[in-house]
Formats: structure tokens, sequence, C-alpha cells
């Protein structure tokens, strides 16, 4: 087991006296490393020295060509320690070895991405209505960022926050959740290794409780970025009120994902499957509404099983395991709950419900793929976030119904639509309120394409030329050209 710092000032800063959390296994449901406790302190520290990179630290005098060929070299550096990186994020939340391994490629290539952005960042000359006045706009980083992330994908967090960010010039204090840690402290160390320099990206890890106020709080804090539930993002949004600073927020879901009935059926079917029991269901795009029209339901229904039946419970790190363990004790316990929520509320289990049992599930957070007909829009079950490998499926009788329980819920991340009549597609993906759509496919994302979401589901978007606008502050500038004395009378 592995005693690790936290990441300040380009190095490992071992707590002292503060404490040590213990990072588990999901599968195996073992403590296989420990990471600090962080408190108010090491929060302050860790913003000291963001300050000091932006301000006195070749960070603040570098070209934004040289900040680029760092990012990109951080790129490199992802895939060139990938199986390191892939493996510890396995341990740390129990994702499939399989999809991990793939998002690394994927992360890499938003560093890339952000590194082209970074000496492409310009200001502008505006003709104006004032003569013999020449006006400009200078654009530039908005200041230290704090990145607090959730634990189902730390390393995708860390890239669509931090390398906008950097690319920017801004720096950084991340704040990895307490459960999976460890990949965002290895990741930093990796940085250093690509040439950034020191103070620019620090990591403090502790509970959010300890640590996300002092952050948030921070006058030398310009811009709160955060990923996780809408209760908490609510919390930090009025405690950066207070200070007003800026704010990027990717939150919860609970998307609809629509079949029509004359959507390619067994396709809609498979995409309602990887919607929702992917990554076990632990995804803010988590399909997690399926509304089904109701002159196909019954057999939709029946498909839907017949998929569930098969798929393979188990390790993670085996690549033939289709569904891992659910990343957290306490968020296992939280799936547990909603089940019995939703039989109480009235909802038809339809298949699964219980922990999964089994050779090789042995002391791991497992939960069978869960299937629940009969289903009411209004139900818990169909409006809060489980965040877990539960399907509920509502019927509706027409495009405006379907519209109607669509937009019913607080969230508005993302949504699914499948039919073959293309105007229906359109009206349907004009009419749903969510900030991405997809049209007879589900979870196909490109770090080129805004995403984020409205109502509850967050503030801003990531990814694309959207995710870097909230890294710059643009300053206006007029220059006098005139060659008379200006005149202080008002006019």
């Amino acid at each position: 087991m592995r005693d690790y710092g936290h990441w300040i000032d380009g190095a490992e800063q071992v707590p002292e006296g503060t404490g040590w959390i213990e990072a588990m296994d999901p599968f195996r449901g073992t403590a296989w490393a420990r990471i600090p406790r962080g408190r108010p302190e090491d929060a302050g520290r860790a913003v000291a020295a963001a300050k000091r990179a932006m301000t006195t630290g070749p960070w603040a005098t570098m070209s934004q060509t040289g900040r680029g060929k760092i990012l990109r070299r951080i790129g490199d550096l992802v895939l060139e320690h990938s199986a390191r990186l892939a493996e510890i994020e396995v341990r740390d939340n129990g994702k499939l070895i399989g999809d991990v391994r793939g998002a690394l490629q994927f992360k890499s290539d938003i560093w890339t991405y952000y590194a082209g952005y970074a000496d492409k960042i310009e200001g502008a000359v505006i003709p104006i209505d004032k003569p013999d006045t020449l006006a400009l706009t200078f654009p530039g980083p908005v200041g230290v960022v704090a990145a607090i992330t959730a634990w189902n994908s730390p390393l995708q967090f860390l890239a669509v926050k931090c390398a906008p960010a950097l690319a920017a010039g801004c720096a950084v204090v991340v704040k990895p959740s307490e459960h999976s840690s460890v990949s965002s402290l290895e990741f930093a160390a990796i940085t250093r290794e690509a040439g950034l320099p020191d103070g620019v990206l620090n990591v403090v890890t502790g509970f959010g409780q300890d640590v996300g106020p002092a952050l948030v709080e921070s006058p030398d804090v310009a811009l709160v970025t955060f990923t996780g539930s809408d209760a908490t993002g609510a919390r930090i949004y009025q405690q950066a009120a207070r200070g007003m600073k800026r704010v990027a927020m990717e939150l919860g879901g609970k998307s609809p994902n629509i079949i029509f009935e004359d959507a390619d059926l067994e396709a809609a079917a498979a995409g309602a499957i990887s919607g929702i029991f992917g990554a076990t269901g632990q995804m803010c795009t988590a399909g997690s509404r399926l509304l089904v029209q109701n002159s196909v339901k019954e057999q939709v229904t029946r498909r839907l099983l017949e998929m569930a039946r098969t798929i393979k419970i188990g390790d993670p790190m085996d690549p033939g395991t289709q569904m891992g363990p659910v990343s957290n004790k306490p968020q296992f316990d939280k799936v547990m709950d909603y089940i019995g929520i939703a039989r109480e509320d009235g909802a038809e289990l339809a298949f699964g419900g219980r922990a999964a049992e089994g050779p090789g599930l042995t002391g791991g957070q497992f939960v069978e793929p869960t299937i629940f007909t009969g289903v009411e829009n209004g139900m818990r079950i169909a409006q809060e976030e489980v965040f877990g490998p539960i399907l509920s499926v509502i019927g509706f009788e027409d495009e405006a119904d379907a519209i109607r329980i669509a937009n019913d819920i607080d969230f508005g991340l993302a949504a699914g639509v499948w039919t073959k009549d293309m105007a229906r597609l359109i009206r349907m993906c004009k009419a749903v309120e969510a900030g991405t759509v997809w049209a007879n496919t589900y979870r196909t994302y490109s770090f080129m394409v805004p995403f984020g979401g409205r109502k509850r589901s967050g503030i801003g978007k990531e990814w694309g030329i959207e995710g870097i606008r909230d890294f710059i502050e643009t300053k206006s500038v007029m220059i006098s050209t005139a060659t008379a004395a200006p005149s202080f009378i008002p006019r």
C-alpha cells in the first residue's frame, strides 16, 4: 500500500498530522493506497502556489506557443503512461479496463486539441464611433482556477477542465473526489515530466467539507469549475456568489432515451442497454428514463430483458467483463435504497433488483442490471438521479406526449431519440430540453463538440471552442491618436 502526498508547487508534499483516507478497490473491497486528508491550510498553500505561478513564475511570461508545446507533450505522456494510468483508474473506481484504455486516447486528444488553441486566442481591433481612437481587446487568463471533480471519471474531468484552463494561461488547483484521487495525483507528476512549471497544476485531496469551501471562498480563486451532483453544485454556487466568482458546472442528469414505433427497434434496444448499463450506470448522461411508444413497448421491453440476462458482471480488469462494480460503498448503498424506493412507489421490478452474487464477486459492490416497468414519470425513480444500473421504462402515446414527459424533469443534460422519420427527428431535437441530443445513437462523444446541460444540469459548456471561453478574461483598451490636447469638459 502506497502513501501519496498532495501535489503542490511541482512536488509531492506528504501531510503532517492531518490524517489519511484509504483508497478502496471496489472490486476486492479492500484498501490499496492512502491519500492525504487535506485541510483548509493545504488548499491555501496550493492556491498560493498557483497565484505565484501566474504572477512571478515562468508561466506568467511564457509565450502562448510555449504553453501549447507543453500541453502537447502532456498529451503524448498520457499515452506513454497509459498502461499504468489505466490500471490505477480501474483499481480506484472500478471502471472496465477496456473502457479506460480507450478513454485514455480520448483524454490525450483533449490535451492535444487545446494545445492547438493556446496560440490562437486572439484579440481584436474594433471600429468604433469615436474619432482619433484606436479600440483593442486583449484576451488573458481569468486567474487561478479551482477544479472540483467527481469520482466516476477523474482523468477525463481533469483533462476537460485543466487543458483549456492551461491553454488560456491560467493555473489550477484540482480537488478530486476522496473516492478516486490516486489517478489525479499520478497524472500531476506526469505534467512535471512534460515541463509544466511548478505551481501551474496542483492537486489537493481530502473530503469535500474540509477542502472545498477553502478553495471556493479563497479571494485568490477567480473561477470555480465543478462536476458532480446538482445538490453539491447548488452549495458551491452559493459559496462562489459571495465572492462574485465565475462558475462553470456540469451537474447531474435524468436523461430521456425516446424510442418511437418506427425506429430500428433492435438498434434502439441495444442503445438503451448501453446507455444505462455502460459504466455500471455511473454516468451523468445515463439514459435512465427509457420512453417507449406504447404500441411497441411490450416488444422493446422483451428485447431489453433478453439483453440484460446476457450481461457479464465481474472483474473490471477482465476484458470480457461488461459491467463492473459500483465505485464506492456510499454509492452502492444509494443504488440499493433507490431500488427499494421504486418498489414502494409502485414500479414493477422486471429484472434484477439485488446485489449481484456469484463466483468472483465476493468483496465487491456489485448490483444486478435492474429494469423497472410500469413507471410513472412522477415517481422518484424517474425524477431523481440514481447514478447506477437502474432503467425505468415509461410509455407514451404520441410525439406531443413524448415531449411532455421528456421535459417534465428538473434536469436537462442529454437525451436520445430513435426514429426513421427525419422531420420528427428534427422536431424532437429542437423540442427536447437538453444540452446534447443523440439521434439514432447514444453516448457518442467528441471533445470537439460543446457539452453541458440546462436547468439543474449545469452552467456553461465544456469541450470544443466553447470549453475555453470561461477561462479567458477580455480587457478593452482605447488609445487616442489625436494630435490636439484632450478636452475634459463633459459632452
